[in-house]
Order: structure tokens, then C-alpha cells, then sequence
């Protein structure tokens, strides 16, 4: 901002005149442009890079009082200083005119050169100063955007976008930022501009010692050739930033123009954005070590019975989402199959040990020998005893592949579906949650008819925040009445076409389908 010489417009009706005042000023450094009326001064201000205005008060075509007002209300360009100078309006209620309508300082003839200098560099030094604290102010506004922005970001590639975008609306220019995966991965988000949309592609940057803090450097720009920087740019401004010796650092990168000495934005840009990143990898992980438990306490197998074809699902909800307790069993016992389907309330990982626990306990409760209520009767009181205060439904179902016999007892869960010839029906069997006591009704008995298909599912399948669950199961009904040939196939159009394309809440799904 002060490295170069300023450009100062001369305004004077007076050859003479303008050539005393550019001999003087140019002799003191500045630079200087030429104008002989108001018209040429105002439009001398629109095309070419002015720091400060030296004005003429009586002007051919205007005065100069309205030329410094003009000047002072220009939109879409920062104020400009103005200097009054006259040899006719002289008097107080002259001078205090010009200052009221938007002169910096005013001299009346005759001048003396070096007042004239001197008051230039003085009004300069003001706007100046006026400038570096409203781009400072400017760029922390933005600087808390950007905070908000990468820490609410719902995952790692929007994480990184945001930030290259913050970054290039605070320095308005390209930028780019560079930070690893969870996975081990480097990549980029390069922004092309504050107003562009920022692009993520593989990247590497070499071996560095980088301290636990952050800390900021130049490099050349042959260091950074993945973003097109400004025309005339010759070195980057790079900010490494580091919250644990065992993790990678985060870099960002500008234009070297960009920052202002002695503030530290960059650095605490890079510090944000790291500390966001970092957030989100940890919870990547966490989200990654319970998803991958959660999948070791299902079946890790489907059986082969003759008679039936099996197909399952399991989906966890979205990375961004903690995760759920929904579970399902699928297991020969004495020629029957016993089929369950549950959900655990809450979603962390309690849930999914607590969904382990009645997993465990319902195949206990069948290998026993027990009927499908008798065994809820039982899971029923061991969370009431040793899980108080935790809440459950599931579906139970003992299948006689021979005959398609089925005993079903439910807990609060919702129906399952019956598939036959295009027609639709839902297996009501209505009882209270487990972990509530209260009596619950007997074991609804029914028969699969052969080359008709059950599907049973958790509430992650139908359920949407923003409609009514009853909407989620027109919608079940209206998908599922075609079946497949392939149960495989018939499972992944029932996700694709009523799962979102993020899941709000993990789900489970079993379908069977009777030869």
C-alpha cells in the first residue's frame, strides 16, 4: 500500500498554474496527471489509478466545491483526498465551504511549495492509515465468516472449499488451500477468485519441519502452479499452520501482495481452517472405528435355506451424522428361521452396544426354544433390569421354509410388507416398545403364499425430518409392489429411490422372498 509513489491529479483552468504545482509535487516523489476543467478531473478519477486530488477552486465549467463533493461520492471506489487550492476564494467563509462539502485541506495563494508538499504527505499519510484499518476490519469480518463457515461445514471436501473460498474473499484474489485426509490423502482447494467456485484435485507438498503453531513465508510462484495467480505477481504468501506434532500441517496460499505487514490474518486464517480440519478428521475417524464395530455385531453371513432367497441391507447414516442402533438376525434354528429386525433408540455408539446386547439376547432366547412373544417377553424384562431407562422395537418372525408358516411377535416396530402379484399389505401387529412395561398381545401367526415377498425394515427407510412417517410408507408400498428377479437388485431401488442421498439415520432391511 505505501511501497509506491502516489499519483496526484492536478486540476487548474491555468497552464501556468498546473505547471508550478506538478514541478513541485513531482520534485517531492510524487507522480502526477493533468486536468484543465471539472468534466476532465471527475473522469480522469474514473479511469486512472488517483491517490490524492490537488483542486482548483474556480474551474471553467463547475466549481470546485462540487468537483470534491462528486469526487467524495463516487460509487464503487474508495474516497479520495482533496486539496483546495485558490488565489481568489480566500476569505473564512470561502474556506470553510470547501471544508464542509468535502476538501481534506485548503491553500490559498500565494502557495508556498513546501506547505504544498508537506500537506499532500500529510493527507496521504491520514487515508492512508484510514485505508489500512478499514482493509483490516474488512478482512477480520470476513475472517469470522470463513470461521463459521469451515467449522460448520458438514464434511472434509466442503470443509476445504469453504476455506479456499473465505480466503479468496478476504484477499480478494485466487487462493488455495492444502491439507490431508484422514485417509492419508493431500489435496487442494483451489479458488479462482471471490467470486469463483473452488475446485479440489490431488496434490503433494514436500517434506517441511513444521511447528506445532503456525507461522507464514514468501515463495516463488513456481512453488504454487496449480492456481493462476494475478498478472504481475511475483512470490506467494504461504501460512503453515499445526495443532499436534502427529498430525500434517495445513497450508494457505496468496497472492504475496495479499497480506499487511504486521497483521497476522493469514496466520489466523491458516490456525482456523486447521482446527476445523482437525475436528473433522477426528470425527471421521470416530465415525469409522463405530460404523466398522456396528458392522462386526451383524450377521456376517446370510444362510442358505431351500425354499427361500434372503437379501439384506445395511447402511449407515452419513459421515456427519453419529450412528444409530438399527440391527437384524438371520438364523437356522431346529428348521425354522428366525428373522429379526430392531432399532435401538439414540444414535451413539451406547446405542450400538446396546443393540448388541438384545441381539445377543434374542438368539439366546430362541436357541432356548422359546416362541417369538415369549422371547420379547424376556428381552423385554432383561432391559428393564439391567438396561433401565433404554428403549427398543423389533419384529421377531419364526419361518417354516417348507410350508412359509410364520409366528410373529412385534415391539413397537413398523410393519412389515407383504409383496404378492403387484398387491400391497402391511402386517399390523401393534404392542409397546421394550423397555416399557405393559402387557403385549399374542403372537400373530400367517402365512407367506408361495412366490409372495416380506420385507421388514427400520424406520431409516421411510422416516424424513421435514413429512409425516405415513407419507415415507405410501412411498414404501408404491416402490416395493414391483419385485425384482434378483432380491439384490430389488434391495439397492428400494434404497436409491426412498433413502435420501445422505442418511439422516442409519437403516436396516431384510427381504424374503418364498419359492
Amino acid at each position: 500500500m505505501d511501497s509506491a509513489p502516489a499519483t496526484v491529479l492536478v486540476v487548474d483552468d491555468s497552464a501556468t498554474k498546473r505547471y508550478l504545482l506538478v514541478n513541485w509535487l513531482r520534485r517531492a516523489g510524487f507522480e502526477t496527471i493533468e486536468a484543465e476543467s471539472g468534466a476532465q478531473a471527475l473522469d480522469r478519477v474514473v479511469r486512472d489509478p488517483v491517490d490524492l486530488v490537488v483542486l482548483d477552486v474556480r474551474l471553467p465549467d463547475m466549481s470546485g466545491f462540487e468537483v470534491s463533493e462528486r469526487i467524495k461520492t463516487m460509487p464503487g471506489r474508495p474516497v479520495l483526498p482533496v486539496i483546495h487550492v485558490s488565489a481568489h476564494a480566500v476569505d473564512v467563509a470561502d474556506r470553510a465551504q470547501g471544508l464542509n462539502r468535502g476538501a481534506d485541506a485548503y491553500l490559498t495563494e500565494p502557495i508556498n511549495p513546501e506547505e504544498l508538499v508537506a500537506t499532500a504527505q500529510a493527507v496521504l499519510r491520514y487515508y492512508q492509515a484510514r485505508q489500512r484499518a478499514e482493509l483490516l476490519a474488512s478482512r477480520l469480518s470476513r475472517l469470522a465468516d470463513v470461521t463459521l463457515a469451515v467449522n460448520s461445514a458438514p464434511d472434509f471436501t466442503r470443509l476445504i472449499k469453504a476455506a479456499a473460498t473465505g480466503a479468496s474473499r478476504i484477499y480478494e484474489a485466487p487462493t488455495a488451500v492444502v491439507a490431508v485426509t484422514a485417509d492419508g490423502e493431500c489435496v487442494a482447494a483451489v479458488s479462482p477468485g471471490p467470486d469463483g467456485s473452488p475446485l479440489v484435485v490431488p496434490w503433494s507438498m514436500p517434506e517441511a519441519d513444521v511447528p506445532v503453531g503456525w507461522r507464514t513465508r514468501t515463495e516463488p510462484l513456481e512453488n504454487w502452479t496449480l492456481v493462476e495467480w494475478p498478472e504481475g505477481e511475483k512470490a506467494v504468501a504461504v501460512a503453515e499452520a499445526r495443532l499436534r506434532p502427529d498430525r500434517p500441517p495445513l497450508y494457505v496460499a496468496v497472492p504475496g501482495r495479499g497480506p499487511v505487514p504486521g497483521v497476522p490474518v493469514l496466520g489466523q486464517l491458516a490456525q482456523a481452517v486447521a482446527g476445523a480440519v482437525e475436528a473433522q478428521r477426528s470425527y471421521d475417524e470416530e465415525h469409522r472405528i463405530a460404523v466398522t464395530l456396528q458392522r462386526s455385531l451383524l450377521p456376517q453371513r446370510i444362510p442358505r435355506i431351500g425354499g427361500l432367497d434372503l437379501a439384506v441391507r445395511y447402511e449407515p447414516a452419513s459421515a456427519q451424522t453419529e450412528i444409530g442402533g438399527d440391527f437384524y438376525e438371520l438364523v437356522m434354528l431346529d428348521g425354522h428361521l428366525l428373522v429379526a429386525i430392531g432399532d435401538v433408540a439414540g444414535h451413539s455408539l451406547h446405542a450400538a452396544t446396546v443393540m448388541a446386547e438384545l441381539r445377543h439376547a434374542v438368539r439366546a432366547y430362541a436357541v432356548e426354544g422359546h416362541q417369538p412373544g415369549a422371547m420379547l417377553e424376556r428381552v423385554d424384562a432383561l432391559m428393564r433390569t439391567l438396561l433401565p431407562g433404554e428403549f427398543a422395537t423389533i419384529c421377531v418372525l419364526l419361518v417354516e421354509p417348507s410350508t412359509g408358516r410364520i409366528r410373529m411377535a412385534s415391539a413397537g416396530h413398523l410393519p412389515p410388507l407383504i409383496v404378492r402379484d403387484g398387491g400391497i399389505e402391511f402386517v399390523e401387529h401393534r404392542a409397546p416398545l421394550l423397555g416399557v412395561r405393559a402387557d403385549r398381545p399374542a403372537d400373530l401367526e400367517f402365512t407367506l403364499p408361495a412366490g409372495a415377498t416380506l420385507v421388514l425394515y427400520t424406520d431409516g427407510l421411510v422416516e424424513r425430518r421435514d413429512a409425516d412417517i405415513d407419507e415415507g410408507l405410501r412411498a414404501l408400498a408404491r416402490v416395493a409392489a414391483s419385485v425384482d428377479g434378483n432380491l439384490d437388485r430389488y434391495c439397492d431401488r428400494l434404497l436409491a429411490e426412498l433413502a435420501p442421498a445422505e442418511i439422516q439415520d442409519d437403516l436396516a432391511m431384510v427381504v424374503l422372498r418364498r419359492h
